[in-house]
């Protein structure tokens, strides 16, 4: 089964056009806050999220091909390097912002701060047209953009607050440890050349030290889903037709 894991401030809606593309069987799963209802009691910090990840693809029978996008990537990662879910394989992209010397890019930065990072979210909010445009920009289509924006409550707010704060100065400060040898599940870390929070040198560091496969999308952006080229479902077909 291709699980599928978006980010933020996104929503599972990111992952329907490559879905539908792939035409395989597969899950988008909705991050607790983000579209959705919180579980009672979740606490919305990264690893509360890599323990919600960890229970429902527990649930799953059968191989697991674990695809992760933006935070969505960082769970997928943490999943990976710790091993105690069976993965068939993984893939993700913004593999920079697992490695030691990651500095957050501008806008998560804010979130990190208090008061400043409330304010950042009000603001979008309060722009939905403003956030869509930005989004459709970076190739988002303008529905799903709009769609995703409209989803942008306080709960999605406070769990978006919540896991930037439980990641600083950056998520490798506490999950890095695991994350220095190749993992048991063979994987792909994505290298669009247009996304403008990722590194490539570091993540291709981090793909080094994970044994995973760098993969170059040419003239892709953050959202790499949104691709009418066909170069992400031919990196993706390619490298799952590879895996054993």
């Amino acid at each position: 089964m291709r699980v599928f894991v978006h980010g933020v401030p996104e929503t599972a809606v990111v992952w329907d056009g490559l879905r539908d593309e792939l035409g395989a069987p597969s899950v988008a799963l909705p991050l607790p806050g983000f579209g959705t209802g919180l579980p009672a009691g979740f606490t919305p910090t990264k690893d509360q999220y890599a323990s919600w990840l960890t229970d429902e693809l527990k649930k799953i029978q059968g191989p697991i091909d674990l695809i992760g996008h933006d935070w969505g990537a960082l769970l997928t990662l943490r999943l990976a390097t710790v091993g105690e879910v069976r993965l068939r394989s993984w893939i993700c992209d913004v593999g920079s912002v697992f490695h030691p010397d990651y500095a957050w890019h501008p806008w998560a930065a804010t979130l990190i701060n208090p008061d400043e990072g409330e304010e950042t979210l009000r603001r979008r909010q309060s722009s939905p047209k403003e956030a869509g445009t930005l989004m459709a920009r970076g190739g988002v289509p303008t529905k799903a953009a709009a769609e995703m924006v409209a989803a942008h409550d306080d709960v999605m707010s406070q769990c978006i607050l919540g896991l930037y704060r439980s990641a600083a100065p950056n998520v490798s400060a506490d999950w890095g440890a695991l994350a220095q040898a190749p993992t048991s599940a063979p994987g792909m870390v994505l290298l669009p050349t247009g996304d403008q929070v990722d590194d490539e040198s570091l993540s291709r560091q981090v793909a080094g030290r994970l044994g995973a496969r760098p993969e170059v999308l040419d003239g892709l952006s953050h959202w790499w889903m949104y691709d009418d080229t066909g170069k992400t479902v031919s990196a993706l077909e390619g490298f799952w037709a590879a895996v054993e």
